[in-house]
C-alpha cells in the first residue's frame, strides 16, 4: 500500500507543478527546473534496472548524490585531524603546507595519545650534532656499474602515465628536475610527458615489458637497449610485485589505449594489452639475476634493481641464495609495503595480501645482512612515507633512500577524493579527461613538488641533528622505541629480530628465521622443505 502511491506521487506532483507554472505566466521561468525534473522522474518510474529509483522516482537519486559527496563530507566535516584513511587530515595538511611553502609548524603539542600504541618515537640526544652536512646523497651501482647513479634520499615512486594524467606526469618530472631528484616512470614506460621536462628517470619494467615489448608480449632486448640508453634514464627497476596488489597481473582495455599511451608503451592503439602476474623472461632466482645482469649490460652499465612487496619469506631468501651461488646481485631492491598504492587495485588484495613496509623491510635487511651483502645492494623503502620522521624510521630499519607516491600527488593538489579508479579525479591528477586536467597548471605545481621534496629532506636533517648523529644511515633500530602497552615500551631491536652480519652463513639455525632460510633454494621460488 505504501510503495504504489509514492511511485506515482513524485511524477504526479511534478506534472501538476509544470501545469501550474505554465498557466501562471510569471512562474514560467520555473519550467527550466520543473520540466527536466519531471522527465527524470518519468524515466526513473519506467526503467527496470534500479529498484530504488523505480520505487522512489527522482528522490531515490539522492542516495547516489550522497555517495558521491561522502568522501568530501567525511574529510571536511566528520574526520578529526588524526583520522582519515589512507592519509589523515594532519598528514595531508603537512604535505600541502610544505608544498606551498606555508608554515608547517603545529601548536599546543602532539595530538597523539603518547601512552597508546599510536605513539612511537626516535630517541634524541642531549648533545645534538653540530657538524651534520646540509644534505646527503647515496651512490647506487658503485663497483658494479659503468654509470652509477648518485641519488637523492627521497624520490618519486612508481606512477604510470595512464594512471596519472599527462599534466601530472609533466609537473612531477619538472619538479624532479627543479629539485634534483628522480622520478620513477611506473610500469607504463617512458611517455613524451616524462621526456619533456628532462628530469632524471627510473624506468620501471613490469611483466608487460612496456617500452621493451615484442609483438608477442615477450621482452625485446633491442627496444630495451634503445630506451635505456636515453640520458634521462638513470636506473632500471624491474617490478616483481607492488604493495597495493601483490601477485596480481593486469589488463589494459583497448578503449584506454590511446595514441599517447600506445606510443609510451610500445603497443598498438586500441588493442587490449595483458600484463601477466609472472615475468616471462625468467622463472627461477638464478635466471632472474642473470637477466638483471643482461639488462645492466644492455643499458650501458646503469644500475638495475628489483621492486617487490614481501610475501613468502623463503622467496626473499631464495634470491639471497642465488646471489651467493652466482656472485650476481641487483644494485638495489625497492621494498614496497602493503600500505602502498595509487590508482586502482582489488579491495581484497589491498586489505588482505602483502606484508607491511616495516616487516618487509626487516626481512629484506636481514637477508642482505645475514649473507654479508648489505654493502653491495642498496635498499629503497616505499609505503606511505610522507615526512622526515617516517624517512628517519625507514633509515633506522636499513633503508638507503625512500620513495613516495601519494604525498607527491598531494603536492600536485590531490585532495584524496578516492576517485582515482573512476577517471573523475576533481584535481586533474588521476584522470585522462582533458577538461579535468585543465585546472592543473604545470608551471604552478612543479615548484610545489620540488618544495615538498626540499622541506621534507630538511625535516629529516633536523631529526638526524637532534639525535646527535652525522647522517641518517647512522640511525639504528635501537634508536627507535615502540609502545607495547600503556605502561611499557621497548627499542625496536628488542621487539623484532635484526641479524648480525653473516649470521645466515654461519649459524642460520641460531636465528628465528632459520626455517625460512632452509626452505629456500636458488633454483626455484617454490618452498623446498
Amino acid at each position: 500500500m505504501e510503495r504504489l502511491p509514492f511511485r506515482y506521487l513524485v511524477p504526479a506532483l511534478l506534472l501538476g507543478a509544470v501545469a501550474a507554472a505554465w498557466a501562471f505566466a510569471p512562474a514560467r521561468l520555473a519550467l527550466w527546473v520543473l520540466v527536466p525534473a519531471l522527465l527524470v522522474a518519468v524515466w526513473d518510474f519506467l526503467q527496470n534496472n534500479h529498484t530504488l529509483r523505480r520505487n522512489y522516482p527522482l528522490i531515490g537519486r539522492i542516495r547516489w548524490l550522497m555517495e558521491d559527496l561522502r568522501p568530501f563530507a567525511q574529510s571536511y566535516f566528520v574526520e578529526g585531524d588524526l583520522e582519515g584513511r589512507p592519509f589523515s587530515h594532519q598528514a595531508r595538511a603537512l604535505v600541502y603546507a610544505r608544498a606551498k611553502g606555508d608554515l608547517d609548524k603545529h601548536p599546543m603539542g602532539t595530538e597523539l595519545d603518547v601512552y597508546s600504541d599510536e605513539y612511537e618515537w626516535l630517541s634524541h640526544s642531549i648533545a645534538p650534532s653540530e657538524n651534520a652536512p646540509e644534505s646527503w646523497s647515496v651512490a647506487i651501482g658503485e663497483g658494479t656499474c659503468a654509470q652509477p647513479y648518485t641519488s637523492s634520499l627521497l624520490n618519486i615512486s612508481a606512477m604510470s602515465f595512464g594512471s596519472l594524467s599527462a599534466k601530472a606526469i609533466e609537473a612531477l618530472n619538472q619538479g624532479a628536475k627543479l629539485g634534483g631528484f628522480a622520478h620513477n616512470t611506473g610500469e607504463g614506460s617512458i611517455s613524451r610527458y616524462h621526456r619533456g621536462p628532462g628530469g632524471d628517470l627510473i624506468w620501471e619494467l613490469g611483466s608487460g615489458y612496456f617500452g621493451a615489448r615484442a609483438p608477442d608480449g615477450n621482452f625485446d632486448p633491442e627496444q630495451f637497449k634503445d630506451n635505456a640508453a636515453q640520458t634521462q634514464v638513470k636506473m632500471v627497476e624491474v617490478k616483481l610485485s607492488q604493495g597495493a596488489k601483490p601477485g596480481h597481473g593486469g589488463v589494459l582495455p583497448g578503449a584506454k589505449v590511446t595514441e599517447e599511451i600506445a606510443e609510451a608503451r610500445g603497443v598498438p592503439v586500441g588493442e587490449t594489452v595483458n600484463s601477466p602476474a609472472v615475468h616471462p623472461a625468467f622463472s627461477t632466482p638464478i635466471e632472474m639475476l642473470e637477466w638483471l645482469t643482461e639488462l645492466r649490460e644492455l643499458s650501458g652499465g646503469k644500475p638495475v634493481g628489483i621492486k617487490l612487496c614481501v610475501g613468502q619469506p623463503h622467496e626473499v631468501f631464495a634470491i639471497g641464495k642465488a646471489m651467493l651461488e652466482t656472485g650476481l646481485h641487483p644494485d638495489f631492491i625497492t621494498v614496497d609495503g602493503a600500505e602502498g598504492g595509487t590508482g586502482a587495485a582489488p579491495l581484497e588484495l589491498s586489505n588482505s595480501v602483502g606484508m607491511p613496509l616495516r616487516e618487509g623491510q626487516i626481512f629484506l635487511r636481514n637477508m642482505l645482512v645475514g649473507i654479508d651483502m648489505k654493502d653491495k645492494v642498496k635498499i629503497a623503502a616505499s609505503g606511505k612515507i610522507h615526512s622526515g620522521a617516517q624517512m628517519a624510521k625507514a633509515f633506522g630499519l636499513g633503508a638507503d633512500w625512500c620513495n613516495a607516491a601519494r604525498p607527491f600527488m598531494f603536492a600536485l593538489g590531490c585532495i584524496q577524493s578516492m576517485q582515482c579508479h573512476t577517471g573523475n579525479c576533481p584535481s586533474g591528477v588521476a584522470t585522462q579527461k582533458p577538461w579535468r586536467q585543465a585546472g592543473l597548471v604545470v608551471e604552478d605545481k612543479a615548484p610545489r613538488v620540488a618544495r615538498f621534496h626540499k622541506q621534507t629532506l630538511h625535516s629529516l636533517r633536523e631529526i638526524v641533528v637532534a639525535m646527535g648523529l652525522s647522517d641518517p644511515w647512522s640511525i639504528g633500530p635501537h634508536d627507535m622505541r615502540e609502545r607495547l602497552n600503556g605502561a611499557r615500551s621497548d627499542a625496536i631491536d628488542r621487539i623484532y629480530t635484526f641479524l648480525e652480519p653473516g649470521a645466515l652463513l654461519t649459524e642460520p639455525d641460531a636465528t628465528p628465521i632459520g626455517r625460512h632460510w632452509h626452505s629456500a633454494s636458488a633454483a626455484t621460488f617454490r618452498r623446498v622443505s
